[in-house]
């Protein structure tokens, strides 16, 4: 181990005592809760989380912190790496939404928040992995994920329990909520409090985290790399697999007019009122997909994975300013015309009807591409697997949501193409300023 290192492990030896000490007292409140309800199996399994917890947190208070294997390390950086964690991603909200019943048990998610307070922990002893983590602009991300988890495996908890009730004949959980309550004094209590709560939680935030003002603005430095805020990071991520008029103009809008266009395109009179999944499969995949995989996965990648240059890094990857990146733009017309029939690209000449008719030569595997997922698969969806949607939904609403679902799908599917082929563009016409 290197002296930089050592002198890394002792700094954090003691925050990472408290962690562990934190994470162990929240383990022996569990079990004695699990003991009151007579769990005593499981009140003896979180007793044991609880005592290792404390076995960490006295190494650490000893001055030993446990530091993660760099072949470990190395494992979670290759599973991190842009193909596998798209892929990856994508197969473990599949796995979730799949095995709803048994992730969404409480003994299960305790034993995944467990698990993901051990490799926070052993993470945070690698000097790069707290460098990043432990920034004060990126400390409420990490904070605002275990949220995010928490919310959404209670979501996903009470629809369960509501599709079990239902599927006895029983109504959901929310229509035995007959009590009423007046606004004064129950809810402005309850307000005054929360409020007072998060005043608290304010003032001590700002006391133990420094702000993260930088130097003033300099035209002659500019920061590397140059992030936007947390809730625009996506933004800028998705401009790495698409045009800035696309990513910037066309995306935004289109996400705008989907969400205006959702309670019109939605033909389900079910799941109004309390939680379901059963009920609204469609609409909770597409949600989920939607939510998780286009936006928060961007802001996480943009937050913690961005380097220098724009590099794509892993955790424990040291953020090499000289790193050089391997991928090259590659546009499809390239593929076809130089690569797979080993000709020049055809070059627009002559007047502008002449050059029209060059360019739609040249972007030909494009356009015919972008037809045939625009134009055919629609049709051919309607027919098969969406033959329910087309006749319940009528041709109108049934065009506006499929097309919505397909620019939803085209990001995955160009970041797929991006890791693999450094596929740039399936159409680039820049004499008119289009790129898709």
């Amino acid at each position: 181990m290197h002296a930089s290192e050592s002198e890394f492990l002792h700094s954090v030896a003691t925050p990472l005592g408290w962690f562990y000490a934190a994470a162990a007292a929240a383990n022996v409140a569990a079990a004695c809760r699990a003991w009151r309800r007579k769990g005593l199996w499981r009140a003896a399994a979180w007793l044991a989380l609880g005592v290792g917890f404390a076995a960490l947190g006295i190494l650490c208070f000893a001055d030993l912190p446990p530091a993660m294997p760099e072949p470990l390390k190395a494992a979670v950086d290759w599973a991190l790496g842009p193909l596998t964690l798209s892929a990856g991603a994508l197969l473990l909200l599949t796995v979730l939404f799949v095995g709803r019943r048994f992730f969404v048990e409480p003994a299960v998610a305790w034993v995944g928040l467990n698990a993901s307070l051990v490799f926070l922990g052993a993470s945070l002893s690698d000097p790069v992995f707290a460098a990043t983590v432990t920034r004060p602009d990126n400390v409420p991300i990490v904070a605002m994920i275990y949220l995010l988890g928490f919310f959404t495996w209670l979501g996903a908890y009470q629809a369960v329990i509501n599709d079990r009730r239902l599927a006895a004949g029983q109504g959901p959980v929310e229509k035995d909520y007959a009590d009423k309550v007046l606004v004064w004094p129950d809810l402005i209590y309850v307000e005054l409090i929360g409020a007072i709560l998060v005043t608290v939680l304010l003032l001590v935030w700002s006391l133990v985290l420094k702000a993260p003002l930088e130097q003033p603005a300099n035209p002659a430095v500019t920061p590397n790399p140059s992030k936007a805020p947390w809730y625009f990071v996506g933004f800028q991520e998705m401009l790495v697999f698409f045009d800035a008029s696309v990513a910037g103009v066309i995306l935004p809008a289109l996400i705008i007019f989907g969400l205006m266009a959702i309670p019109y395109l939605d033909f389900n009179p079910k799941g109004n009122g309390y939680y379901t999944i059963r009920q609204r499969k469609f609409a909770h995949a597409v949600f989920h997909f939607g939510f998780f995989l286009l936006w928060i996965l961007l802001i996480l990648v943009g937050t913690f994975q961005r380097g220098p240059n724009w590099s794509f890094f892993g955790l424990y990857e040291p953020r090499d300013p000289h790193k050089v990146a391997a991928l090259a733009n590659v546009k499809l017309s390239e593929y076809f015309w130089l690569i797979w029939l080993g000709r020049s690209l055809p070059e627009p000449s002559g007047g502008w009807l002449a050059e029209l008719a060059a360019i739609a030569w040249r972007e030909v595997a494009g356009l015919a591409a972008l037809g045939l997922y625009f134009g055919v698969l629609p049709v051919v969806l309607a027919r098969t697997a969406l033959k329910d949607f087309r006749c319940r939904m009528g041709l109108g609403r049934y065009t506006i949501m499929i097309l919505l679902l397909l620019m939803m799908l085209m990001l995955p599917i160009k970041m797929i193409l991006r890791w693999t082929m450094n596929l740039s563009y399936i159409v680039s016409i820049p004499e008119y300023f289009f790129n898709f």
